[in-house]
């Protein structure tokens, strides 16, 4: 019988990883730093915004959440910072905080999905906190490519049509 639990964790892992982690940088690396970090108003979040809140929110509830390390999180930084913090050194840090949550992930059992974790002064199960944060990153991933969409005016090349079917830009299939 298959373990679904050991599939969850391994599809969260690619997700996060292979899906969505590619999409931002595709994103950012189309952009000047200056677009990064610009608002369409006080109320709104710039890219930049976004993407310290996604390295954030990841490290508190995977890498200290489940992984149990340290919860090193300041929240509100990462809606008050204006920049300009560099593409480069905004993407290391996500890929960082994303390495660290891919290690957690990876040591992590599926018998342990049902356990729970104090996170944000809440119960969660460790299923729970998974789902959420990949759920979460990709609501913002998407938020991050209608940004880029307004500033650019054109469409961000995620897919590439092969033999009429869709592939993501990263994922190139091999030549027959």
């Amino acid at each position: 019988m298959p373990d679904i639990g050991a599939a969850f964790i391994a599809h969260s892992r690619r997700y996060l990883l292979e899906e969505l982690a590619p999409r931002i940088r595709t994103v950012v690396d189309q952009l000047t730093d200056e677009e990064i970090w610009w608002r369409p108003n006080p109320a709104s979040n710039s890219i930049g915004n976004l993407i310290l809140h996604l390295s954030g929110n990841v490290q508190q509830w995977i890498v200290s959440g489940v992984g149990g390390f340290p919860d090193t999180r300041q929240r509100q930084s990462e809606f008050d910072a204006t920049g300009p913090i560099p593409a480069p050194e905004l993407l290391a840090q996500l890929d960082r905080t994303l390495n660290d949550a891919d290690a957690a992930l990876g040591a992590l059992h599926s018998t342990q999905l049902l356990e729970t974790r104090m996170i944000q002064a809440r119960e969660v199960s460790v299923l729970e906190a998974i789902y959420h944060v990949v759920e979460h990153f990709s609501m913002h991933t998407g938020q991050i490519a209608y940004i880029a969409k307004i500033r650019l005016g054109r469409d961000l090349g995620f897919y590439q049509v092969v033999d009429g079917i869709p592939w993501p830009a990263w994922q190139r299939p091999e030549a027959p």
